[in-house]
């Protein structure tokens, strides 16, 4: 690059930081944070457990309750497990998807016993942040009434506490409440050219 173009550069840079560092000075507020991770593609729960090894990195107390996954061994639950249960709770409440079960009440029975839990951790102030992992299929499939999801976290959560919701199909109230929701979307994906979920990478 020439002396022209690192001052061209510099300049324009120059006038990036101000306007970034404007903007950052009008947003100094803290608030315990809905979000939702969802749409079709993979990264929801992927998203939500690096959120958790945040925590975890801050010394920040934390909590995961998985909805659907919970007979999966998965490297997450290993991790968090076995390493961090001083600072993250793990509860594993699914018995895995329904398609797999093939018992309404029972997934339904399930899916109230985590959510159950869910509603304990949140009401804990000592926890910074609950990951409620793949909720959004237990509502979807109306194992669990997402009005009454929704008017808890609107009503109940406390003010400084992070809620994390995975998966597919988030309902449009949940999302009208939520502070933060990302849709992921797929691109390509190799299940479709026959490769299997594989450790490290599903799970």
């Amino acid at each position: 690059m020439t002396t022209e173009d690192n001052a061209r550069h510099a300049e324009k840079m120059a006038k990036v930081k101000a306007a970034r560092d404007r903007m950052m000075a009008d947003r100094q507020g803290e608030k315990g944070l809905i979000i939702v991770h969802t749409g079709k593609g993979k990264g929801k729960s992927s998203s939500g457990f690096g959120m958790i090894l945040r925590c975890i990195a801050h010394e920040m107390p934390c909590a995961v309750v998985q909805f659907i996954k919970g007979a999966w061994d998965t490297g997450e639950r290993r991790l968090l497990t076995g390493h961090f249960g001083d600072l993250c709770q793990f509860h594993a409440m699914g018995e895995g998807f329904t398609w797999e079960t093939q018992d309404k009440a029972r997934d339904i029975a399930a899916a109230r016993a985590g959510w159950e839990k869910a509603k304990e951790l949140i009401r804990d102030p000592k926890i910074r942040m609950v990951l409620l992992d793949e909720i959004n299929i237990a509502l979807r499939y109306d194992y669990l009434d997402s009005a009454e999801v929704v008017a808890f976290l609107r009503d109940e959560k406390p003010e400084m506490t992070h809620v994390v919701l995975t998966g597919r199909n988030a309902p449009p109230e949940l999302i009208e409440l939520a502070d933060l929701v990302t849709e992921m979307e797929v691109v390509k994906h190799p299940f479709r050219d026959g490769i299997k979920a594989q450790p490290g990478v599903e799970f």
